[in-house]
């Protein structure tokens, strides 16, 4: 099956494009990130500070603007040495490899129908390498990582790529499934059909599988 042709279980639908992390992967636990806050020596009672310094500066991270080095250099207000890093970026990527086995389930079904699946994810390069080894990449048609596009969702750029990545015929018979409000927002103005994915698996295989 090529995009443009769809099967009857995808009506109208040549492709879907799917956010990773709250939707395939799951959001870290509290317990995670105090791990994470231990591990840059970071006082434990002041966890909500600590998640304020990782996202201030994420995007540039996750768009490939930012070492490694770099970017915890930021988060903590100086360069932490070569194990520290290492330890740091270790307990960072346990943070976002744990999956949903409902998701996986139902993209399984999905790429056994003959669908194409495209990830496009906000990530950093590290992360990028460790989730392309990951039995259910095997699912993807094309995994999109943001910090190898040099380019983050929400900028129009980014579904851009993807959508020259599924192949179809144009914006309107592609399905882009992502946590966030505002990556579905944007998608909109780009003409995609969008899920905004709140955890309910079934909403995923519904949309997926509107035939079913």
């Amino acid at each position: 099956m090529t995009a443009s042709t769809p099967t009857t279980a995808h009506p109208g639908l040549d492709a879907a494009i799917l956010d990773y992390n709250g939707v395939i992967g799951l959001q870290p636990t509290t317990d995670q990130w105090l791990r994470l806050a231990r591990t840059a020596l970071w006082p434990e009672n002041d966890l909500p500070a600590f998640q304020h310094a990782f996202w201030n500066a994420r995007p540039a991270y996750d768009a490939g603007q930012l070492s490694d080095l770099a970017y915890w250099a930021t988060v903590l207000g100086h360069h932490p040495g070569a194990r520290r890093l290492r330890e740091l970026r270790e307990a960072d990527t346990d943070m976002w490899t744990s999956t949903d086995d409902r998701v996986v389930e139902v993209l399984e079904h999905t790429h056994a129908s003959g669908l194409p699946l495209v990830l496009l994810s906000n990530a950093p390069r590290h992360l990028s390498n460790v989730l392309d080894r990951h039995p259910w990449r095997r699912l993807m048609t094309h995994a999109l990582y943001s910090a190898r596009l040099q380019v983050c969702k929400p900028d129009p750029a980014a579904y851009q790529h993807a959508l020259n990545a599924t192949g179809a015929a144009g914006p309107d018979r592609v399905l882009l499934v992502d946590d966030r409000a505002d990556n579905c927002h944007a998608a909109r103005r780009l003409r995609l059909r969008t899920l905004h994915y709140t955890g309910r698996s079934t909403d995923l295989a519904a949309a997926l599988h509107p035939a079913n």
